[in-house]
């Protein structure tokens, strides 16, 4: 089936028949909960590639707004790298910076994968920032608050938007999606359009699907890994519960 990068299915480890099984229905990306599931270096060295090559893009959700991190899931071939808990723009342009060589930002070269094993051009350095792209999560008080500041800078490409971890910090307590939340997450929505940059949401449920679209999301993650798990076992256990019901009531009406 033709794939569409706009649908992306969150992964929470190297799930490889997840991942096949979302690639066959039609999902084209692929987030990796890198800050939050089970991956390591070794399974996102080979999981990145093994998704790319099936057709998925990969936006890797880092481990947190550090160096490391950001360059590894890079250098391991990510199309996007997602930074956690950015505070504000000042702390936006340094982290984003490490997702983009110099002069532009300050990432290192790793003569590995993405450049074919050998060495480097000026070229080869302008494809890369520009191919490849950084987005910091809008999930802390701070960078909703500077959010504008965020999209200006050159080192930043677009926006993840983190609305459980923006409803927290905006002393809302659990997320569940009211009216400050979405007013929060309209906000995020038309920064980026002004700033012509696109903006992605974790979309679960069928308001944060329709918010997407009418607010011009460029990705919605549809689905969580866990979720789809939780969903597929409850639909089988309550079908066979219904099951069990139903011949019971038979049972005891002869």
């Amino acid at each position: 089936m033709e794939s569409n990068r706009r649908y992306a299915v969150w992964l929470s480890g190297p799930n490889v028949a997840a991942a096949e099984i979302a690639r066959q229905i039609g999902y084209g990306a692929a987030v990796l909960d890198i800050e939050h599931g089970t991956f390591d270096l070794a399974d996102l060295e080979r999981f990145i590639p093994f998704l790319k090559a099936i057709g998925l893009e990969v936006v890797a959700k880092v481990l947190g707004p550090e160096r490391g991190p950001i360059q590894q899931a890079l250098d391991f071939g990510a199309d996007v790298v997602a930074i956690p808990h950015v505070e504000n723009a000042a702390h936006a342009a340094v982290v984003t910076g490490y997702a983009k060589f110099p002069p532009l930002g300050d990432r290192s070269f790793a003569g590995g994968r993405t450049s074919s094993y050998g060495g480097f051009t000026d070229e080869w350095v302008s494809t890369q920032d520009a191919k490849t792209r950084c987005y910091p999560m809008i999930e802390d008080a701070g960078a909703i608050e500077e959010i504008d500041a965020i999209l200006a800078l050159d080192t930043v490409d677009g926006v993840f938007i983190g609305p459980s971890d923006l409803s927290l910090r905006r002393d809302r307590g659990a997320y569940a999606r009211t009216d400050g939340d979405f007013t929060d997450l309209a906000r995020i929505a038309a920064a980026a359009r002004t700033a012509g940059k696109p903006w992605l949401l974790p979309a679960w449920s069928p308001e944060e699907k329709r918010f997407a679209v009418e607010h011009g999301a460029d990705q919605m993650a549809l689905t969580m890994e866990h979720g789809a798990l939780l969903a597929g076992l409850s639909a089988a256990h309550d079908a066979m519960t219904d099951v069990d019901r139903s011949l019971a009531l038979n049972g005891s009406s002869r």
